[in-house]
């Protein structure tokens, strides 16, 4: 019997494939009362039981022995679609809390971007404000558009991924760990909501350090902070391209859209919050994009390149170029599979039998 056996690491193991019990304990002969017991810390298997679950769950035996990362609830700020299906959460946690650890890892043995993520109180819209503003004079930014959302977000010290076959299915998540992690939905192929959903998340590390989120208020906190952050007030004042009488230029809002990369859609909610148009305009362009079909995506986003995280492909690189650490290694120091790992991180890493890739510099 393995006395060192942690019941919580085969939970996170189990649902990090999205398998319930009873489709575990189909793969390793025997019931789903006492794997749930194993999971629950009411008994230890025996050696060659835990090699079974080992095998099932493409991990290493001593993956069972290792310690929860012991995230707490307020660390998570997840975003859920109304569709989203319990076990579906479940599973995104399960990632994220995997894909923690290589972040940990990775810290252990990369130079990565220092995390530079100012905090802030934010009790009225106006904090909400000056909180982006100063985010922007903390990392450089102007008062211009942010050419690359996902690349800012990096080199502030956070890691963008996706989760593959998860977060499709989700709105949003991102994890607030030593070094932040935002996980963004592949799903959504306009660059412009992309771009939105990385500054919202930003927004929660900056406003929300400490809280539960998920709530109407901080969900639209973040979403105040992301339009304030991608157009900051001053520049809506004198940049927005104002109605004629009472009708919307749609023209100059398609060229203040390209310019600043931000959806029509968002940029009219923002210039309602800013007092640049009335709720009866408001309502008009909310319309006008609903009768022409762009409610769930505008005619211009193709004509916006869209933004890949690169942080995370140039860990890999780095590791297997200058230190000759491959996806093997790095599984095998996780006591995990090396195809589980890519599952985890959505590609497949450098092995030793592929060609090596010149490295690129991690810090910005």
């Amino acid at each position: 019997m393995d006395q060192g056996f942690n019941g919580g690491q085969l939970r996170l193991a189990r649902v990090f494939h999205g398998w319930a019990l009873e489709e575990v304990a189909e793969q390793v002969a025997c019931t789903r009362q006492y794997l749930h017991k194993l999971e629950t810390g009411q008994g230890a298997p025996t050696t060659d039981m835990t090699d079974k679950l080992a095998h099932a769950l493409r991990v290493e035996p001593e993956f069972f022995q290792l310690p929860r990362l012991d995230l707490a609830e307020e660390q998570f700020h997840f975003r859920k679609l109304f569709t989203t299906r319990a076990m579906v959460k479940q599973v995104a946690l399960a990632r994220a809390e995997l894909f923690g650890r290589l972040v940990i890892y990775f810290d252990s043995l990369l130079s990565l971007p220092k995390v530079n993520v100012p905090i802030a109180e934010a009790a009225s819209v106006d904090d909400i404000e000056r909180a982006a503003e100063r985010c922007r004079q903390a990392w450089e930014l102007g008062l211009g558009p942010i050419e690359h959302t996902t690349r800012l977000a990096e080199n502030v010290g956070a890691l963008v991924t996706h989760f593959q076959g998860v977060s499709t299915e989700i709105d949003a998540l991102s994890v607030a760990a030593h070094r932040p992690i935002i996980v963004r939905n592949e799903a959504k192929l306009s660059t412009c909501r992309q771009r939105f959903d990385v500054s919202h998340e930003l927004g929660h590390f900056v406003l929300h350090s400490g809280r539960i989120t998920g709530d109407r208020i901080t969900e639209s906190e973040a979403n105040r902070f992301a339009g304030a952050l991608l157009v900051p007030r001053s520049m809506m004042a004198k940049l927005f391209p104002r109605p004629r009488g009472s009708r919307l230029d749609w023209v100059g809002l398609r060229e203040f859209k390209m310019t600043w990369k931000v959806s029509k859609a968002a940029l009219l909610y923002r210039a309602r919050q800013l007092d640049l148009i009335s709720d009866d305009q408001y309502k008009t362009g909310a319309i006008m994009l609903r009768r022409s079909g762009e409610a769930n995506g505008e005619r211009e986003d193709s004509l916006i390149p869209a933004e890949q995280p690169e942080l995370l492909r140039r860990s890999f690189d780095v590791l297997a170029s200058r230190k000759g650490m491959f996806a093997e290694d790095i599984a095998k120091a996780m006591h995990i599979g090396v195809d589980l790992l890519s599952d985890l991180v959505g590609f497949d890493p450098p092995r030793r039998d592929t060609p090596r890739r010149p490295a690129l510099k991690l810090v910005t």
